[in-house]
C-alpha cells in the first residue's frame, strides 16, 4: 500500500496535463507513416502544421502518430531523415485517420521546409540533451574495420561515447562502465554486443532499421542502466516485393532475404553472417594453426503480420556465437540469443498499446586442457520479460507514455567439470534468482510554440528470490552470518523512485538550449578483472551488493546554421554515483563462492564538455567531435579513501569523419579518432624475494595507457544500378598509417640484466585492408 501511495503521489506530476481545457471542438488525426518502397515503419518522423508553429509530434517506435487539432484546415508536413516531404491540405471537420508513405531521396520541397520553422528545428528543439538518432543510410559510408559498415563503431565517433580500445568488447559513456549500457534489439537485452572481443558487433547493419541513443535525458520508459541506452530497431521485411542482398569480404560474407507473406499483410527478413578464417587454417603446415578455430556467426530473423487496420503482431529473434580455440589446448565459446514477441494494438485514436513478451540469454564456455588437467568453465544469465507500454495523445499539447514491466533474472555465476584425471574438484555456484519490476509514466508537454518539457517517473523494484544460501560478511571479508530461503522467497527488496525531467527552449528558429536531469538504478553488474571480458560474471543485486544509482544534469546549447545544413552542439554534464563497486588488491572473480567477500562498495562521480559540428548536406559530409572528460570513483579501502581515476576515464577524445561523393559512382571517406589512454595501475617498485623478483604497486590508476590513435580510409564503388539489381565495391584501411595501438603492457626481468625490467607491449592490429563485394536484386 505504502508503494502504490508514492507511485500516486508521483504520478501527479503528469497531473497538469490533465487539466488542459479546449474551449474551441477539436478533432484527432491519426496514422502509420511508412516507406513507400519496402513498407517499413518510419520512427521519429515528424509530423507539423504550417499553421500551427511548434505543435507538431513524432511517430514513436512502430511509426504511429496522433494529434488533437482545433476544427480547421491545415497545411501538414511530413518529414524524415533522408526522406522526401510529403505536403498536404488537411480539412478537420472529423476524427481522421491520414496513414502516409515517404518516398526516399532529397528533399525536393525547398520552399515548403524553408516556411516551417518546425521541421527545420526538429533536432534542435525536439530531442533532449544527449539523445542523437541514426539510421543505417546516415553510417553506409563510414569506414569501418574489415570493411563491415558496423553501427556500434560509428556512435564511438559521436561525442561522449569512447571505444573501450583494440581487443577489448563494449564501449563507455559519459564516464559509465562497459556494463553501464543497455544495448535492445527490438526491445530484448544484449549483454555482450561484440564479436571477436570487440573487433566486429552483433548488429548486422543490414538487418537494422535505426538506431537511438540516450546520454542523458532518458523518457521514463527505459531502466536498469546508469549510463546509455541504445535502442535498436530491427528492420521489418519488403512487404512490397521479394529482394535478396548480401556482400563477400575477406574475412566474413553475409546474407539477406526478405518479402511480403500473406498477400503483402505481413512480411519477414531473414539476415545472417559468418566469418570464415577457420576454413583457411586447415591448409596450415603448423599443427597448432591447423587444429585451431577462429569464426563468429549471427541470425537476424523476423516476421509481422497485419491482423486488420487495429493490431499487427511480430516476432523477432537474433542468435550469435563466437568460437575459437587453439588446438586441444585452450578453447572459448560465447554468445547470445534473443526473442520478442509483440503485439501493437490501436484501442483509439488517441490510444496506442505495445505489448511484449521477451527472452535473453548470455552465456560463454571455456575449455582448458593442460597435461593431465582437463576443465570447462560456464556462466549463464537469463532474462524472461514482460512488458506493456501504452502512449495517448491526450490533446494538441500533451502525450502520455504509461506502462509497467517486470523481468525475471536466473543467473549462474560459474560452473567447472573436469576430467576424472584432472586434480581439480568439480564447483557449481549458486545460482542467482531475482525479479526485477518497474512501473511508470511521463508526459511530453508542449508548453508553448518554443517551451518543450518531458517530465515523469519511474519506479522500480527489485526482490531478491530464493532458493539458496545467502551469508553477509564482515568488513574483513569474513563470514558474519548466513540464511537459507527456499524457491519464491524473499531475501532482499529494493525500492528506488527515479524522477527523469527534460526542456527545450527555441531561442529562434536556428538555436535553442535544453536542459535535463534523469536518475537511473542499475541491478546486474558485471564483474571483470580480466583481459578478455567475454569471460567475466554478471551478478544481481543481493544482500550484499545494493544497486548502483547515478543522478545527472545535463545542458547544452544547439544551433543549425544556412537552411539546417550545418548542426551545432555544445554540452555540459554532471553525474554523481552511487554504490559503486571495485575489488580488492588480488580479488579472484572467476569461480569464487565468495566473491561477494572480495568487492568494495564507494561513490563516483563523472563530468565532462561535448562539442559537436556536422555538415549535413552536399557532396561533402561528416562530422567533428571533441569531449573534455574526467570520471572518479572514492572507495573505502583504495587509495587511503580519496577519489582515483576510474579504468574508463579519458580525459581527451577527438573525433573527425568526413565522406566525399566525387562521382555518381565513387564515394571517400575517413575517419580519424585520438582518445587519453585509459587509467592503469603498473608497479612503482621492484624487489627480490629468495631471487625471484616481486613487483610492488602503487595507487590504483595512477599510470595511464598510451594514447590512443588512429586514421582509417574507404572508399564505395557503385558497379551497377538498375530497377532490379544494384552491386557496389567497398574498400577500407583500417588504421593506414600503422600505429602501433597498445592491447596490453606487461613487466618482466630483462633476460640480459635481472636488475633491469623490461616493459613489453602487444600490438594485436596495425594497418589492415579490406575489400567486399555487395550486392542486391
Amino acid at each position: 500500500m505504502k508503494k502504490l501511495k508514492q507511485f500516486i503521489f508521483y504520478s501527479l506530476l503528469v497531473f497538469p496535463a490533465l487539466l488542459q481545457a479546449q474551449t474551441k471542438k477539436h478533432f484527432t488525426i491519426s496514422g502509420t507513416i511508412k516507406d513507400k518502397t519496402n513498407g517499413e515503419t518510419l520512427p521519429a518522423a515528424t509530423v507539423s502544421f504550417l499553421e500551427l508553429p511548434g505543435k507538431g509530434i513524432t511517430t514513436n517506435s512502430y511509426g504511429f502518430y496522433s494529434i488533437a487539432l482545433p476544427e480547421g484546415n491545415y497545411t501538414m508536413l511530413t518529414t524524415y531523415t533522408g526522406y522526401i516531404t510529403d505536403t498536404v491540405k488537411i480539412q478537420l471537420t472529423k476524427n481522421l485517420l491520414h496513414n502516409l508513405s515517404l518516398t526516399s531521396g532529397q528533399n525536393q520541397l525547398k520552399e515548403v521546409v524553408v516556411k516551417s520553422s518546425s521541421s527545420k528545428s526538429k533536432n534542435i528543439l525536439n530531442l533532449p540533451p544527449g539523445v542523437q538518432r541514426l539510421t543505417i543510410n546516415e553510417v553506409k559510408n563510414v569506414p569501418v574495420l574489415m570493411g563491415e559498415k558496423d553501427i556500434l563503431k560509428t556512435i564511438q565517433l559521436l561525442p561522449g561515447i569512447v571505444s573501450a580500445g583494440d581487443g577489448n568488447a563494449g564501449f563507455f559513456v559519459r564516464g559509465g562502465g562497459s556494463d553501464q549500457n543497455l544495448m535492445l534489439l527490438d526491445e530484448a537485452t544484449v549483454y555482450n554486443a561484440s564479436h571477436v572481443f570487440g573487433f566486429f558487433s552483433v548488429f548486422n547493419s543490414d538487418a537494422i532499421k535505426d538506431i537511438s541513443i540516450y546520454k542523458a535525458g532518458m523518457p521514463a520508459n527505459y531502466g536498469g542502466r546508469l549510463s546509455s541506452v541504445e535502442d535498436i530497431q530491427m528492420n521489418d521485411g519488403n512487404n512490397q516485393k521479394f529482394g535478396v542482398s548480401g556482400g563477400l569480404g575477406l574475412i566474413a560474407s553475409r546474407l539477406t532475404v526478405e518479402g511480403p507473406l500473406f498477400d503483402h499483410r505481413g512480411s519477414f527478413i531473414i539476415s545472417a553472417r559468418r566469418s570464415y578464417a577457420d576454413l583457411f587454417t586447415g591448409f596450415a603446415k603448423d599443427t597448432t594453426v591447423k587444429n585451431s578455430k577462429l569464426y563468429f556467426y549471427d541470425l537476424n530473423l523476423k516476421a509481422n503480420y497485419q491482423i486488420n487496420d487495429n493490431n499487427k503482431i511480430f516476432l523477432s529473434g537474433y542468435f550469435g556465437k563466437d568460437v575459437m580455440s587453439i588446438k586441444d589446448l585452450f578453447g572459448l565459446d560465447y554468445g547470445n540469443m534473443t526473442g520478442t514477441l509483440r503485439l501493437n494494438h490501436i484501442f483509439s485514436s488517441k490510444l496506442f498499446s505495445n505489448t511484449s513478451l521477451i527472452y535473453s540469454k548470455y552465456n560463454y564456455n571455456v575449455h582448458i586442457e593442460d597435461n593431465s588437467n582437463d576443465v570447462k568453465v560456464t556462466s549463464a544469465i537469463n532474462d524472461l520479460h514482460f512488458k506493456q507500454d501504452f502512449n495517448y495523445y491526450l490533446n494538441t499539447a500533451n502525450k502520455l507514455s504509461f506502462g509497467f514491466e517486470t523481468t525475471l533474472h536466473l543467473t549462474q555465476p560459474g560452473d567447472a567439470a573436469s576430467s576424472q584425471s584432472s586434480s581439480y574438484n568439480d564447483i557449481s555456484l549458486q545460482r542467482k534468482h531475482s525479479l526485477e519490476s518497474a512501473l511508470y509514466v511521463s508526459d511530453e508537454w508542449n508548453a508553448s510554440n518554443k517551451l518543450k518539457i518531458t517530465y515523469g517517473l519511474r519506479l522500480s523494484e527489485l526482490n531478491v528470490l530464493g532458493p539458496g544460501t545467502f551469508y553477509t560478511y564482515d568488513q574483513n571479508g569474513n563470514k558474519a552470518d548466513s540464511a537459507h530461503y527456499n524457491s519464491g522467497q524473499i531475501v532482499k527488496s529494493y525500492f528506488t523512485p527515479e524522477p527523469r525531467i527534460a526542456a527545450s527552449y527555441q531561442l529562434n528558429e536556428q538555436s535553442s538550449i535544453k536542459l535535463s536531469y534523469d536518475r537511473n538504478v542499475q541491478n546486474i553488474h558485471l564483474l571483470s578483472n580480466s583481459t578478455f571480458s567475454s569471460t567475466s560474471v554478471y551478478l544481481p543485486s543481493s544482500n550484499n551488493i545494493k544497486p548502483e544509482i547515478a543522478d545527472q544534469i545535463s545542458t547544452g546549447y544547439y544551433r543549425t546554421f544556412h537552411q539546417n545544413a550545418y548542426e551545432f552542439s555544445t554540452e555540459l554534464y554532471y553525474k554523481k554515483l552511487q554504490n559503486q563497486i571495485d575489488y580488492k588488491n588480488g580479488a579472484d572473480l572467476i569461480g569464487n563462492e565468495n566473491v561477494e567477500a572480495d568487492l568494495l562498495y564507494g561513490s563516483g562521480r563523472a563530468y565532462g564538455w561535448e562539442t559537436f559540428f556536422k555538415k549535413k548536406t552536399g557532396r561533402f559530409t561528416g562530422w567533428l567531435s571533441y569531449t573534455l572528460s574526467r570520471t572518479e570513483r572514492k572507495i573505502a579501502g583504495i587509495n587511503d579513501g580519496n577519489y582515483y581515476p576510474a579504468t574508463q576515464d579519458q580525459t581527451h577524445h577527438i573525433s573527425l569523419v568526413g565522406m566525399y561523393q566525387a562521382t555518381k559512382k565513387w564515394t571517400f571517406s575517413a575517419d580519424f579518432v585520438y582518445n587519453t589512454g585509459n587509467a592503469v595501475t603498473w608497479p612503482s617498485q621492484k624487489f627480490s624475494v629468495d631471487g625471484a623478483p616481486v613487483y610492488y604497486y602503487g595507487e590504483r590508476n595512477s599510470s595511464r595507457m598510451p594514447a590512443y590513435q588512429r586514421l582509417d580510409l574507404g572508399a564505395t564503388l557503385l558497379a551497377k544500378k538498375t530497377a532490379k539489381y544494384e552491386s557496389s565495391w567497398t574498400f577500407s584501411i583500417y588504421n593506414s598509417y600503422g600505429y602501433a595501438n597498445p592491447y596490453t603492457i606487461e613487466f618482466q626481468v630483462d633476460p640480459k640484466n635481472a636488475n633491469k625490467t623490461q616493459v613489453l607491449q602487444t600490438t594485436l592490429f596495425k594497418t589492415v585492408p579490406a575489400v567486399t563485394y555487395n550486392f542486391k536484386f
